[in-house]
């Protein structure tokens, strides 16, 4: 080999030697680098907020660039670090180590700062060569789906205390007024007894609060949260409400007594009539009696009629309950001190019960005193010795007396369709001799307008002879009297009585 080959070969193993020496003093002391794949986990602030992190950080935190603070690494590592800065550093170029109090890793946490920017430095240790690409691919998986989750999440450790929330969650914090600095969880208020799984987003004054539906799992000494916006649901309840309340005020001006059943067969509303009605205490009705109850309440004040078996009672009352829940409870009950109930059951939608009762002594009354009124009517025409007769004013048979059935042998009780005029003109034509002013009797009975009265004489076949008087009464009807003629009275000819036509004109 030539002197200048050897020379070159020399100084190249010397430059390879020089090289190597300096390498080892410069990493001497360090941990060992992480596996391949695994990247320190880095986050970079500007002014408190998140501008960049490495793809461990941002997985591991599940923190976004752009969405997330200084306050949200703060909350995940505080209870790891209890001496992490409250605030981003900034100013001038500084450092700050602190060390895990627990064994996890990392156990170390490096902070730097320059002016406005802020690093944080989480190295990995020989324990993350455990981590394979594959677990890191899930987990990012796992941050997209919280990420982009409408719904609140978030956990806590067992000092109450949240160490991780998603970006949701972040969302309502920044609109939500400043929170104590360990009392993340105080965003949403503590539920309510009756309503335990329900909560509320605290909101500054005059803002409407928004409901959140609260759901809790435990695992490893870790309270797993998620909150589900209810507003609508909250708001439809808070309209079913009002409309309760309307509905209470309208019926409470009901004179009729209202009672609602629900599907359980217990009293869920009632108005103030009903107490009035049934006479039951205001206490008894509030405490939502069952039906059989309330008919058994009834029965003991004697607010309905009482049973003739009393064993049989519990049957009875199911079968009303059963009548009502299908619509075909109505009866009428008349009570001990003379009052008279109509009560009525219908079903209402989602398997309630409403029983109506009202007070319909007065009416029943009324009709009483008529109906009597018309047989003491009736029973005093039936002994005038004159026929009477009454058609309304489309000519139909609406009342007549013994004297006229007896007479001409009609009776419209026991006739199966409405006599007319027409109908009665062809049995009085019948009955007796021929007569040229029974359609004037018709004209006189349909027509309308002022109508004069005027009788005309009728010769039965069989019989005395009778007078008939044609007279307008009210509604439009017409009375006609068929009564005897006086003896020694003269027979007036068809030329002698005037005609329809010629009574509807009037008299000069």
């Amino acid at each position: 080999m030539a002197l200048p080959d050897v020379i070159i070969v020399l100084a190249a193993a010397f430059a390879t030697a020089l090289a190597a020496l300096w390498w080892l003093s410069t990493n001497a002391g360090r941990p060992a680098a992480a596996p391949p794949g695994i990247d320190d986990m880095s986050l970079l602030f500007e002014d408190g907020e998140l501008i960049h992190g490495s793809d461990s950080a941002l997985t591991r935190f599940a923190l976004a660039p752009g969405h997330h603070q200084w306050e949200d690494i703060r909350e995940a590592l505080l209870s790891r670090f209890p001496e992490f800065p409250r605030t981003a550093r900034h100013g001038a170029t500084g450092k700050l180590t602190l060390t895990a109090e627990d064994g996890d890793s990392p156990s170390e946490l490096r902070i730097t700062w320059r002016d406005a920017l802020c690093w944080l430095h989480l190295p990995q240790t020989r324990a993350a060569e455990e981590i394979t690409q594959e677990t890191f691919q899930k987990l990012a998986a796992l941050r997209r789906a919280s990420e982009t989750s409408p719904n609140p999440a978030w956990q806590t450790n067992a000092a109450g205390r949240i160490i991780w929330h998603n970006r949701a969650y972040g969302a309502l914090k920044r609109k939500a007024p400043a929170d104590p600095e360990c009392g993340g969880a105080a965003l949403f208020s503590t539920p309510s007894p009756e309503h335990p799984n329900r909560v509320c987003l605290r909101c500054g004054d005059g803002d409407k609060p928004d409901w959140y539906a609260l759901t809790t799992t435990t695992e490893d000494n870790v309270q797993v949260y998620h909150a589900t916006c209810i507003n609508a649901v909250v708001a439809a309840e808070e309209a079913q409400r009002n409309f309760v309340q309307t509905l209470a005020k309208t019926f409470a001006h009901l004179s009729i007594g209202l009672a609602i059943f629900d599907r359980n067969g217990q009293l869920a509303l009632f108005n103030p009539a009903l107490v009035d009605l049934t006479a039951l205490p205001a206490p008894f009705l509030s405490a939502r009696p069952t039906m059989v109850s309330f008919f058994d309440q009834l029965r003991e004040s004697r607010r309905m009629p009482e049973p003739k078996n009393y064993k049989n009672w519990r049957q009875e009352i199911a079968e009303v309950i059963a009548a009502a829940t299908d619509g075909r409870y109505q009866e009428t009950w008349s009570l001990e001190n003379g009052q008279t109930y109509s009560i009525r059951g219908r079903p209402h939608p989602d398997g309630a019960t409403a029983f109506l009762i009202e007070d319909i002594t007065a009416e029943v009354t009324l009709t009483r005193n008529f109906r009597a009124e018309l047989e003491q009517s009736q029973s005093l025409l039936d002994k005038l010795e004159d026929g009477f007769a009454v058609f309304s004013a489309s000519g139909v048979l609406t009342f007549c007396n013994a004297a006229y059935r007896d007479q001409w042998k009609q009776d419209p009780d026991k006739s199966f369709a409405e006599i007319t005029i027409n109908d009665a003109i062809r049995v009085w034509q019948k009955m007796s001799a021929a007569n040229p002013l029974w359609p004037d009797v018709a004209e006189f009975v349909m027509g309308r307008g002022d109508r004069a009265g005027w009788n005309m004489p009728i010769a039965p076949l069989h019989g005395a002879a009778l007078t008939c008087e044609i007279s307008a009464i009210a509604s439009g009807a017409t009375l006609l009297r068929f009564r005897p003629t006086p003896v020694g009275t003269a027979r007036p000819d068809r030329s002698a009585m005037p005609s329809a036509c010629d009574r509807r004109q009037p008299s000069n």
